[in-house]
């Protein structure tokens, strides 16, 4: 699977080589490309089955945990990006603002209201509400971009994303 052109588009901005959070990596589509463009990348998922074929790389670390259920955020570190792509939890907003390192950088890209028109996710609980990244990261980090509405690529859906810098 094609990484998301929004991470493609704002990568830029995450320090060169530094250290970067795929967090519900899924089968490990952005960790690949983070990987190709020279970053040391912690893919995190409650399943990491498709993502095995990475263990052995040098600059990659899998981690496997659920995050909604209650458990304590699992890190320590700083990371110099971090990138969230089809996945929402509200409740770990504070954890992901918190886990950026100075000038690190947030890229953030998931389904919004509306987007039940088009398919899953519909169920509300999973579907952002209008500027709603905005609203919650730009309190605590400088907005470098920010973009919702309707995407007709890779298939149609309502889609908020952002990128912004601590």
């Amino acid at each position: 699977m094609q990484s998301s052109n929004w991470v493609v588009r704002h990568v830029k901005y995450i320090p060169r080589g530094g250290n970067v959070l795929d967090l519900a990596c899924g089968a490990g589509r952005h960790t690949r490309y983070l990987l190709g463009e020279g970053f040391k990348v912690t893919c995190l998922d409650i399943d990491v089955t498709r993502i095995t074929d990475l263990e052995s790389h040098p600059d990659c670390r899998i981690q496997s945990a659920n995050l909604e259920d209650g458990s304590p955020w699992p890190f320590d570190e700083l990371f110099d990006g971090i990138v969230v792509t089809n996945y929402l939890h509200r409740p770990l907003f504070g954890n992901i603002a918190k886990s950026l390192a100075t000038n690190g950088v947030l890229i953030y890209e998931t389904f919004m209201m509306g987007n039940e028109q088009y398919g899953k996710p519909s169920n509300p609980n999973f579907l952002l509400k209008t500027d709603e990244l905005r609203d919650v990261f730009g309190e605590s980090l400088s907005i470098t971009s920010f973009n919702q509405g309707y995407v007709a690529d890779p298939r149609p859906a309502m889609l908020q994303q952002i990128c912004a810098r601590n």
